[in-house]
């Protein structure tokens, strides 16, 4: 039986999305906000720049939540029973910064090819028009991938600044999500964020990507772990399943999986940003 019904899932394949999809409690959320600013406040540089990514190996709170039933079964019903947890990035906007995310494609730098692939974007704090929640261009999946402007703004928190150019605005769909509730999308939708306006911060933690076991990494080396099914292709290497939170072995191997990492994001581009 689908966790998504069909109106759910008939939302996804044409809008190129599907939200609010409800996951954990208001407690939850903020359980998991907590192991944030402890991690922030004992280890300062350890959810920063690059290491915004993977922390689910380094977290065992982080690494259940890739692992929970709920987004699994969710995730299930757009691709499949065989599924891998191939990355994780935490996107944090703070009160009144002036960072923002430029509207592109998931597909356009990542290198994982066939799409079938979902990225869940969870939301730890409250996510609305006012603290720069995601805005999605619906029905854009359905096109190729366009052009992307390399712009590498000082506060784009993207890796290049990557941008599709001339996106309307008022054709997007904000996509307003209370703590705890989560929403997937197409890695080929047009997508991007604003300023946080507010007085608190907006913390989304993104599960990108969940793939099917037939999806390869074409531009260099990703680590996975296995979430459900079989790993029916085996095209990946594997990582560990933290026990302890910030251990030396799991924050050199997070290191490795970050060097890989950015050698994806920056494979031809004219130069590096923060990330």
């Amino acid at each position: 039986m689908s966790f998504l019904n069909h109106n759910q899932i008939e939302d996804y394949n044409n809008k190129g999305y599907v939200s609010p999809i409800n996951i954990f409690s208001e407690q939850e959320a903020k359980e998991i906000r907590e192991e944030i600013e402890k991690i922030e406040k004992k280890w300062p540089d350890a959810l920063t720049g690059l290491n915004r990514n993977y922390v689910h190996l380094i977290s065992p709170v982080f690494d259940k939540i890739c692992h929970n039933s709920k987004i699994l079964d969710a995730v299930e019903s757009l691709i499949g029973k065989n599924i891998l947890i191939c990355g994780t990035t935490l996107f944090i906007k703070n009160a009144n910064e002036k960072g923002f995310v430029s509207f592109h494609q998931d597909a356009k730098y990542i290198g994982l090819e066939p799409y079938n692939w979902v990225t869940a974007w969870v939301a730890v704090t409250d996510a609305n028009e006012e603290n720069g929640c995601m805005r999605m261009w619906s029905g854009s999946h359905k096109n190729e991938l366009q052009y992307h402007n390399e712009k590498f703004n000082e506060n784009n928190l993207l890796t290049r600044g990557q941008t599709v150019e001339d996106v309307p605005l008022e054709k997007t769909d904000p996509i307003i999500l209370n703590s705890g509730q989560m929403s997937l999308h197409h890695p080929k939708i047009v997508h991007g964020s604003g300023l946080n306006k507010s007085n608190d911060r907006r913390i989304g933690f993104v599960i990108q990507s969940y793939i099917g076991s037939d999806v390869e990494q074409v531009l260099g080396k990703m680590y996975v772990q296995k979430a459900r099914g079989e790993d029916t292709y085996c095209y990946h290497q594997y990582a560990n399943r933290p026990l302890d939170l910030m251990s030396e072995k799991d924050i050199n191997f997070r290191n490795k999986a970050n060097d890989e990492l950015s050698k994806i994001f920056y494979k031809d581009a004219a130069k590096r940003g923060r990330f």
